[in-house]
């Protein structure tokens, strides 16, 4: 089991930034893949980015050149930071990580995008 802790979700007016972080219970070594997804209201969750355990990262063609994803092994935490933020970011974003025992989930923080 792995446990997935989100926070620095808020609410930023257009243009704005934000960092997210996710830590994890067991060192990135074990986990193979980690990544942000999220949700607007009534949409299905989407992939945002993903980070290997090589660090090399992938993104979605919506927040390329806006946001990074990166990982802190020291700190069992990856982050996303999210620059230049739209109002249709605006969504619940979920910490994602695979491992050889399975798909594990964080439970959300909210990002809301509005003047």
């Amino acid at each position: 089991q792995v446990q997935l802790v989100e926070s620095g979700g808020g609410l930023v007016q257009p243009g704005g930034s934000l960092r997210l972080s996710c830590t994890a219970s067991t060192t990135l070594f074990s986990i193979s893949t980690l990544g942000w997804y999220r949700q607007a209201p009534g949409k299905e969750r989407e992939l945002v980015a993903i980070i290997t355990s090589g660090s090399r990262a992938n993104y979605a063609d919506s927040v390329q050149g806006r946001f990074t994803i990166s990982r802190d092994n020291a700190k069992k935490t990856m982050y996303l930071q999210m620059n230049t933020l739209k109002p249709e970011d605006t969504a619940i974003y979920y910490c994602n990580a695979v491992t050889l025992s399975g798909n594990f989930w964080g439970q959300g923080t909210q990002v809301t995008v509005s003047s």
